[in-house]
């Protein structure tokens, strides 16, 4: 049999390249070859005036017409199909001379069997058949020689009857090789549901954040141009002062021409009056020179002089006018200069109305301590359970600036609030609600809140001054340590519907809250200690890190 496959394999073979006939056609004598073979091997022989068959070396004077040969070329393409199975599984019969693709794999006998073979090995009985694989050692115990038919749970591992009976397994449970495949594949579907619940979570939050993002690319854009058209209007301003100020200066350079002029005028006059007091000196005759003195030019030259003195006090005045002129120009332009990027610091009291009784507040109401004593504060509606306190002041619009100096007390939290907050209850808590947005520090544990969510910040806080930056319009509530650089802790986005109050939570020792104007010069160097008390705003001390 396989030397009857042998055989009609090699009539299969074109002559020419020696593989299966891909388009077979006949010559005349009655030999075949690929049709692009055969054309090929003419085209060479073209100069040559007439055209041989390579087989045969027949001689045609003219190309003579090629035939398909149907049957041959139905033939070559079922080999051709045999031929693509081959080359996909790569496993032939054991038993056939010539390569025969196997149909079935024997665990037994550990060999590969075609069609032909399969059927008298069939006769045998009592073998186990498999689709054709290479892997049979596989499938048999390395120690045993048997065949792996359980599975062994407390190994994970494959065995056969020996090994459960006589061999390290003894005493284990054993599941088939079936069901021990259904139940991890049972797993492996549960882990590809989640797998798939995930990725259509990951989906969702990468849709969330690209929503995000173009949001905040539309907000960058309207920042740019607002920053832009700002920095634009101050330069426009400097730009101005700047003229004024040169002209100032231009004007006081020209007024020292006018006191020149003034000087010879003055020099012409005292030279007439000098000529006129030496010609009356000379004069002989007393009465003559009675009735011709004046002494009304003295007078003019005294008053003359208390002119120059006055032209020379105004030339000083000028000099501490222009510097005058700088220094208020500046001020003004920075006090002009708006949309959140100067802000003033709030000026915070707290209000004792919403203190709990566990809190003691200092007389300035800036200081607030966790109190060993019971404060015994009036009933009001306002008043929290919990060991907290809001702001007497509430921010509804704009820009707002507060710090905290939270480093005598180890448990705390500090945020913002609506006055609408629960003030009893677990839910009254700063964070702990829809209501309220804190940063909290319990022990040595830190984290930002918000409606009862919360967010572990694993660095903790390298400062012991937080600020807290309101901007309501920009919806935004950020929490920053005031070190150097100041460093950003956390932003919260939210859409604002109701006044905002500063809120303090105090488990143990006391924080204390800044506002007003009372240290500016801490916060921007431009303000001096003895300009305390002015009313220039100052630049956000964390601008960079915020925007």
């Amino acid at each position: 049999m396989a030397s009857a496959v042998a055989v009609v394999l090699s009539e299969l073979r074109c002559s020419i390249c020696m593989v299966v006939y891909r388009d077979p056609v006949t010559l005349l004598c009655g030999h075949n070859f690929c049709r692009g073979c055969i054309t090929q091997a003419w085209d060479h022989q073209v100069h040559l005036r007439e055209y041989k068959c390579p087989e045969c070396q027949r001689i045609y004077k003219k190309r003579p017409e090629m035939i398909r040969n149907t049957a041959l070329l139905n033939i070559c393409e079922a080999f051709h199909a045999t031929e693509t199975d081959q080359e996909q599984t790569g496993i032939f019969c054991n038993y056939c001379d010539f390569p025969v693709p196997a149909t079935k794999s024997c665990l037994q006998c550990e060999t590969s069997l075609c069609d032909h073979h399969l059927r008298r090995h069939d006769r045998t009985g009592g073998h186990t058949l498999l689709p054709p694989t290479t892997d049979l050692g596989k499938r048999k115990c390395s120690v045993h020689k048997e065949l792996l038919d359980y599975y062994c749970t407390e190994d994970a591992a494959c065995v056969c009857v020996s090994c459960s009976v006589i061999g390290g397994h003894v005493g284990h449970k054993m599941m088939s090789l079936d069901e021990a495949s259904e139940e991890k594949k049972k797993k492996l579907r549960n882990n590809l549901r989640k797998m798939m619940a995930e990725t259509e979570e990951a989906e969702k939050r990468v849709q969330s954040l690209e929503e995000l993002r173009r949001k905040a690319q539309e907000k960058a854009g309207g920042e740019e141009e607002r920053v832009t058209a700002l920095f634009k209007d101050i330069r426009r301003r400097l730009e101005e002062l700047q003229k004024r100020i040169l002209s100032d200066i231009t004007r006081q350079v020209q007024s020292y021409d006018d006191i020149i002029k003034q000087l010879e005028i003055k020099k012409e006059e005292l030279s007439r009056k000098m000529r006129h007091i030496e010609e009356l000196c000379n004069m002989t005759d007393p009465l003559t020179f009675l009735q011709e003195s004046d002494t009304g030019d003295l007078c003019d030259t005294e008053e003359e002089d208390r002119h120059d003195e006055q032209l020379h006090d105004g030339e000083d005045q000028d000099v501490a006018g222009i510097s005058h002129t700088l220094h208020t120009g500046l001020y003004h332009i920075l006090s002009e200069v708006t949309g959140g990027i100067y802000i003033r610091p709030a000026d915070i009291s707290l209000d004792v109305n919403t203190a709990s009784n566990k809190l003691y507040l200092s007389d300035d109401w800036k200081t607030v301590s966790r109190s060993d004593t019971w404060q015994y504060h009036q009933e009001t509606p306002e008043r929290f359970q919990y060991p907290q306190v809001l702001s007497s002041q509430s921010f509804s619009s704009g820009g707002h600036y507060l710090e905290v100096d939270v480093g005598r007390s180890d448990s705390w939290m500090v945020g913002m609030c609506y006055p609408s907050i629960d003030r009893k209850g677990s839910q009254s808590g700063i964070g702990c609600n829809n209501k309220s947005w804190g940063l909290c520090r319990w022990g040595n544990h830190y984290s930002v809140r918000h409606n009862n969510k919360e967010i572990r910040l694993p660095d903790g806080i390298p400062s012991d001054r937080v600020g807290i930056f309101l901007d309501y319009e920009a919806r935004e509530i950020s929490f920053c340590a005031l070190c150097d650089p100041v460093k950003t802790i956390h932003t919260f986005t939210a859409t604002f519907t109701e006044p905002l109050h500063a809120a303090l939570c105090v488990w143990g020792g006391c924080i204390k809250v800044y506002g007003g104007n009372q240290k500016l010069w801490e916060i921007f160097p431009l303000v001096t200690p003895q300009e305390e008390n002015c009313n220039w705003p100052i630049v956000q001390p964390i601008l960079a890190s915020c925007l």
